[in-house]
């Protein structure tokens, strides 16, 4: 095979379409897997130590929504896809970490591939994990490389039975995960912007050499937030266009005040990322012009050192025919005149602002 060393980068490479090979870092090892099933009447929750078990299980009814957490165990996907009629390539998609965001219609179900955020720590890198979703008439499949906390908020409101979602359908639910994926969006890029202002605040005080360091990671958080927030508009702009009814005409309205936020959240991460480039010209500026003060204050001190170097250049050659040599009082007048061509051109070059 061809290029053979990039093969443990691009482990799908030179396969056949839908091999189940795993791709990316690995995050969590094996598989949690949660099923919700509920309807207005009932909730039922599920915990599963294996995709086997949730293969033994028999459908209940109402909607139901599964998630995963992990996506490298061939398997386990495997099991699933043939549970709920996925796709080959689905599955395929599935183990891979490093998918765009992108929409795809399978006919009986949408696949949609996304990213979340979040800074480790609460600041330092911007980490990316993976996020996907099946969407049926009636089932929800949510698959995530880790527990990121993301749909947490989701599943206490189904517990407590609170809002609109135990009494509407798989599309409402769909339309709820996006929802929380686009909050979750906001709230990293409010830490962005926090990053932004302070970064900006701190180069007008001083801007130290580690502000460029900063300034270009904040360039490469930018992007990451663009590759995965320009997909998801288009996402949400094709599932707002499209004329199959898979989204009843209720939850289209929210799939509207959906695509409106993730367009706010571009606009202002569009500022952000002008305020950046901004900072970076300004610092190298600011570098530029600290620069050539500092080449002011060394060319005016060369120049007041000339005038005195030529004179001790002049009585330092030692000819016999110097009669300033013989002088008794010769060495301090020397002295006074260097002193007082040095204070003057000192004073000259104060009264002109360049010292």
């Amino acid at each position: 095979m061809r290029h053979q060393s990039l093969k443990h980068k691009v482990p799908t490479l030179g396969e056949a379409p839908g091999a189940l090979i795993p791709v990316g870092e690995v995050k969590q090892s094996g598989v949690r897997i949660t099923l919700f099933e509920y309807d207005a009447e009932t909730l039922n929750e599920t915990e599963f130590d294996d995709a086997a078990e949730l293969g033994a299980c028999a459908p209940g009814g109402g909607v139901s929504w599964l998630n995963v957490y992990g996506l490298h165990d061939p398997a386990a996907m495997r099991l699933i896809g043939e549970r709920f009629g996925l796709h080959p390539l689905v599955m395929e998609d599935l183990l891979n970490a490093r998918q765009r965001p992108k929409l795809e219609d399978y006919g009986d179900y949408l696949f949609i591939a996304g990213r979340v955020f979040d800074y480790a720590n609460g600041g330092g890198r911007l980490l990316s994990d993976q996020i996907y979703l099946v969407v049926g008439a009636d089932f929800v499949l949510t698959f995530q490389e880790r527990p990121t906390g993301v749909f947490e908020a989701l599943r206490e409101r189904l517990r407590g039975k609170r809002g609109q979602l135990c009494a509407r359908g798989a599309d409402y639910l769909a339309y709820s995960l996006l929802d929380a994926v686009i909050d979750d969006h906001l709230a990293v890029l409010s830490q962005f912007n926090e990053k932004v202002e302070a970064l900006d605040r701190r180069l007008m005080a001083n801007g130290d050499q580690t502000v460029l360091r900063q300034i270009q990671r904040l360039k490469r958080d930018c992007l990451k937030l663009r590759r995965a927030l320009l997909p998801l508009r288009e996402m949400l702009l094709g599932l707002n266009r499209s004329e199959q009814g898979r989204f009843a005409a209720e939850t289209q309205l929210y799939l509207r005040d959906a695509y409106d936020h993730v367009v706010h959240v571009l606009e202002s991460l569009e500022m952000s990322r002008e305020m950046v480039g901004d900072m970076l010209d300004l610092h190298l500026s600011m570098q530029s012009h600290r620069l050539n003060l500092q080449m002011r204050v060394l060319t005016v001190i060369t120049m007041i050192f000339m005038p005195l170097t030529l004179i001790a250049g002049i009585y330092g050659m030692n000819f016999e025919n110097m009669p300033e040599l013989k002088w008794h009082y010769g060495y301090y007048i020397v002295l006074l005149a260097m002193a007082a061509i040095s204070a003057g051109m000192g004073w000259w070059f104060w009264k002109r602002r360049w010292i």
